[in-house]
């Protein structure tokens, strides 16, 4: 380690860490200071700070509580490391902690939700969501007026709610009920007897509605059956605490019981009254305001349709019939079709099809553009129901109706929801794409809900805001209450407009309360977890992040430094993963790893301040220092290329694909033309539009188009000029798998060529063993004793799990018979424990996986073992092992790749290798775009499309576009600010 300049007070001391490919260092971080620990990717950054650091805080406080909590806290194992001093509780903030629930959003992530459901139940005011009248409580006058001028002589039941929509067995509820005196009682929909039901058992972890039958008897209008309403109505709302239920029992014929499954066969409608809300011009009754009124996670709350996630898959009409050329026939229907084809039932859907065509009278024949309209309506969504008729027309209408035509989306969704089986939900889903909820309209709750008012917004309206418009909208809203509901309000609204103003610190005013936790960047995901903990005003924790600045501009990065010093002068100690610039330099404190990656790194080969790793002969220094630059690197991807098409480069001369239209989300109409064959470069500050136009719009349409993918692209007008790339390439940072069965070998392919050359060896055949053999996923070859995965899980109760070498195979994950056979001296497990690097060398000469090793080694992998486990790669080597394993393919210099910031977790020298494969790309004729905020990508690009001029609704236009040296001529561009200051 280089002398640096020493701290000998006040520090974490870490003293002989091994874990991954730490070499047993030592190291001192300064307490209550901003450290950035930085180096090349793999060097053994996160193994320092997350794996060894963390581990160890986290481990310490939880042992410090009872062995109660722990069993239900867990424990992480003791790090290899000599020991650790000085160390606080710890705190960990990554990218990897985002919810993928898509029931999650950011009002739920920062629990600001709550506070809304909480102040709609308390001061909303309620409308009718049929007229939109305000809806007012109802006296108990008022309920018998409504149950009187039902018809003279219908049976009807009072009854008291008591429990809704609770899980118990509530034995001491119906024991209470038959002390009260009642003799009756309805559970679940059931009438029984007192004594009946205190025998019934009801399942304790199942929601039951107990209600009390307070009276029955046919409406009348004598002052004596008046009389009767009024002490029963006033004894059920008392029962009730306020709501009351009306269930009217009507006779149906014997005749008209075919096909309605109802108790007693009688017909029950029941009609819920309030002392609380109802409209009386629609003679609608709402329940009584409750926060769980508004969850969308709740069944009281949630849009019965869709049950709260906003969106359901829905048979696509074009999917169903994709070439309207075709008769019947010959196959129109698609699905039909296939499923007759391998089911045996084309005399089942053919005979309903030609019963209905002699019905309707057309042909099975005619091509089906040629048919009516509204028989190709009847055909896909069914015959329309008829009136219902009364006597002798009502049974012969109900003979008619079990003979109607389903229609084949009416009967795709019925079998979807019907089947228990995978194969055949699979099948329809090829028809189906991910549609808006048609009841809710994506706003997830009940229509009863979204009728409710404060300050005169009901809460979708409220929720759609942005953080900025949001946190306005609360600081006004005193002026929009009255007095009474100022005072309940007061304590809700501070609480909200603090938490708002946490996320707009960490520069995320632009994000909206209902955006899906699904479509947050992991930069995004953990700043909203970066201001939950500003908010907790904690002081003594240590803080450890990994890369905050991923996803927002350089204008946006003072910002997050500042909320990260805040942090720190509360008295806390914040180490941060970090590759920006602006980070490193304003950190007190700077750790620099390497020297290089995997094995060759592991070392401290820096500590000191900002200034200090200016001056150091360290690659991070003398990138900061401009020393090196970012952009020099040259690839030989041209030469390694399988296919090649030299006039490529040529052709594209002149043709760009076109995106008209573009008004999804905050996106103002835009049109937005990009260039063939160019490496093009999205830019603009964090919420400007950037994601929507390339991932929701281009990149949904594209795939669309080429893989029918079911998701829907955003909304634009058309998309002009894909008959310029012959398919597109979305280069994301998912992981490649979630298993720890997947790794980079199984993932590129790699790994099934060398399972058969293992097959072809002499001993292999002999011995008559195929390419399975060698799965450590099936039955075969695999240790039988860990399922193939070299490691089995211990259960500790209230000690953390440990994972023990399997004894049986050593953590080979083969049993003996699989390692006998070799390959050049290597059996199958040796040769996944190699690194990239060292697998490249051993397969020289077999050039179907060397050419997909050696992609893996240009793009920084050569570190990874090839046989890891997707589970431990970062999203940033996930990404480029995605990269990889397309460059490795044959390529016709036509391919659109779509990366979105492909630098996450990269080093500046990464960076330099990464640029030079996307340069490679474009240089075979393809067309690179990515969305990147690192201006020294920006810099490289042959084109730039600039959003702006903010985030959120005030972004989503085009601010500029053309050639860096124009766009750094814009004035009115924040990118262009920043590479005015850049060499390019």
């Amino acid at each position: 380690m280089p002398a640096n300049k020493k701290i000998t007070k006040n520090v974490i001391s870490i003293r002989g860490a091994r874990v991954h490919n730490l070499k047993n260092i030592d190291v001192d971080i300064p307490r209550n200071k901003l450290t950035v620990i930085t180096g090349l990717s793999g060097s053994g950054k996160s193994s320092l700070a997350f794996d060894t650091l963390y581990a160890d805080g986290q481990r310490r406080y939880v042992e410090s509580l009872s062995a109660y909590a722990r069993q239900f806290l867990g424990v992480m194992e003791k790090p290899d490391v000599d020991n650790i001093e000085g160390i606080s509780p710890a705190i960990s903030i990554d990218q990897k902690s985002v919810s993928k629930n898509p029931r999650s959003t950011v009002g739920t992530i920062t629990e600001i939700y709550d506070y809304l459901r909480l102040l709609f139940a308390r001061v909303g005011i309620p409308h009718c969501p049929k007229c939109g009248r305000e809806v007012k409580r109802q006296s108990a006058a008022q309920i018998m007026n409504q149950i009187l001028a039902l018809p003279a002589k219908t049976p009807i039941v009072i009854l008291a709610p008591v429990i809704r929509g609770k899980k118990g067995e509530h034995k001491s509820v119906i024991e209470e009920i038959a002390r009260a005196g009642f003799s009756r009682v309805r559970i679940n929909g059931e009438i029984l007897r007192v004594e009946d039901a205190q025998n019934k058992s009801l399942a304790r972890y199942k929601i039951h509605d107990i209600e009390v039958v307070v009276d029955r008897f046919e409406v009348g209008r004598s002052a004596d059956d008046r009389m009767r309403l009024a002490s029963s109505v006033e004894t059920a709302l008392k029962m009730g605490n306020g709501i009351i239920i009306v269930n009217i029992q009507q006779d149906i014929h014997p005749e008209r019981r075919r096909g309605i499954t109802l108790n007693n066969t009688k017909e029950k409608t029941d009609m819920i009254f309030s002392e609380m809300f109802a409209c009386e011009h629609c003679g609608i009754n709402l329940p009584e305001l409750e926060p769980r009124t508004f969850s969308f996670n709740s069944p009281h709350g949630a849009c019965p349709k869709c049950t709260g996630i906003g969106y359901q898959l829905d048979v696509d009409s074009e999917l169903v019939v994709p070439n309207p050329r075709l008769t019947i026939a010959e196959g129109a229907i698609r699905p039909w079709m296939a499923a007759s084809h391998r089911l045996g039932r084309q005399s089942w859907y053919w005979w309903m099809l030609s019963e209905f065509s002699d019905r309707k009278g057309f042909s099975l024949n005619d091509p089906w553009l040629k048919l009516p309209k509204g028989i190709q309506q009847e055909i896909l969504f069914g015959e329309k129901q008829e009136e219902k008729k009364e006597g002798l027309l009502a049974l012969r209408s109900l003979d008619e109706e079990g003979a109607k035509f389903e229609g084949v989306v009416p009967n795709l969704l019925r079998r979807y929801q019907a089947s228990d089986s995978d194969w055949t939900r699979a099948e329809i889903e090829k028809y189906m794409v991910i549609k808006e909820c048609s009841v809710c309209k994506g706003k997830r709750l009940r229509l009863e809900a979204l009728a409710v008012t404060v300050g005169g917004r009901s809460i979708d309206v409220v929720t759609a805001l942005s953080i900025k418009d949001a946190q306005r909208f609360f600081g006004d809203l005193s002026s929009r209450l009255s007095k009474n509901h100022k005072i309940i309000a007061r304590m809700i609204v501070k609480e909200v407009i603090n938490r708002l103003q946490f996320l707009i610190d960490v520069g995320l005013d632009y994000l909206t309360l209902d955006r899906s936790a699904q479509t947050l960047s992991g930069g995004e995901g953990q700043r909203i977890r970066l201001a939950t903990q500003i908010g907790t005003r904690l002081t003594g924790v240590l803080y450890i992040l990994d890369e905050p600045s991923v996803g927002l501009h350089p204008r946006d990065q003072a910002r997050l430094i500042k909320t990260l010093k805040d942090l720190r002068d509360l008295g806390n100690t914040v180490v941060v993963v970090e590759h920006d610039p602006q980070t490193i330099l304003a950190a007190d404190w700077v750790i620099d790893v390497g020297p290089a990656a995997g094995k060759h790194g592991g070392r401290i080969v820096f500590t000191g301040t900002a200034k200090e790793l200016l001056k150091a002969k360290t690659l991070t220094g003398e990138y900061l220092a401009g020393k090196k630059h970012v952009g020099r690197a040259e690839s030989k991807i041209v030469e390694q290329a399988i296919y090649r098409n030299p006039s490529a480069k040529k052709d594209n001369e002149n043709k760009s694909l076109i995106i008209y239209g573009a008004k999804e989300h905050n996106l103002k109409n835009i049109d937005v033309k990009i260039p063939i064959g160019k490496f093009v470069c999205l830019t603009g500050v964090s919420g400007s539009g950037k994601s929507t136009l390339l991932n929701d719009i281009l990149a949904r349409a594209l795939l669309k188009h080429f893989w029918n993918a079911k998701e829907m692209p955003g909304k634009h007008s058309r998309i002009l000029g894909i008959e310029n790339i012959d398919k597109a390439i979305v280069i994301d940072q998912s992981p490649i798998g979630r298993t720890p069965r997947s790794n980079p070998a199984t993932y590129t392919g790699a790994f099934t060529i060398i399972r058969t050359l293992f097959a072809a060896t002499k001993e292999a055949k002999v011995r008559g063993y195929g390419p399975g053999r060698f799965s450590f996923n099936v039955k075969g070859g695999r240790c039988e004793n860990c399922q193939g995965e070299g490691m089995r899980k211990i259960e500790m109760q209230f000690l953390a799990e440990v994972w023990v070498e399997c004894e049986e195979c050593h953590g080979t994950r083969y049993n003996k018979d699989a390692l006998e056979i070799t390959w050049r001296g290597k059996n199958i497990a040796q040769i996944l424990e190699m690194t990239v690097e060292e697998a490249f060398k051993f397969f020289a000469g077999i050039p179907t996986i060397t050419a997909k090793l050696r992609t893996l080694n240009d793009v920084g992998l050569g570190y990874i073992n090839f046989g890891q486990s997707a589970t431990t790669l970062s999203g940033g080597e996930a990404q480029r092992i995605k990269l990889s394993t397309e460059l490795a393919r044959r390529t016709t210099g036509k391919t659109l790749y779509i990366l979105d910031e492909p630098t996450t977790g990269l080093h500046f020298a990464d960076i330099d290798k990464l640029l030079g494969i996307l340069r490679g790309l474009v240089n075979l004729g393809n067309t690179v775009l990515v969305i990147e905020h690192n201006m020294d990508v920006i810099k490289c690009a042959d084109w730039v499309i600039d959003l702006g001029p903010e985030g959120g609704d005030q972004g989503g236009r085009i601010i500029a576009e053309g050639t860096v040296k124009e766009i750094a001529k814009n004035k009115n561009s924040y990118t262009g600010q920043y590479l005015k200051n850049l060499e390019f």
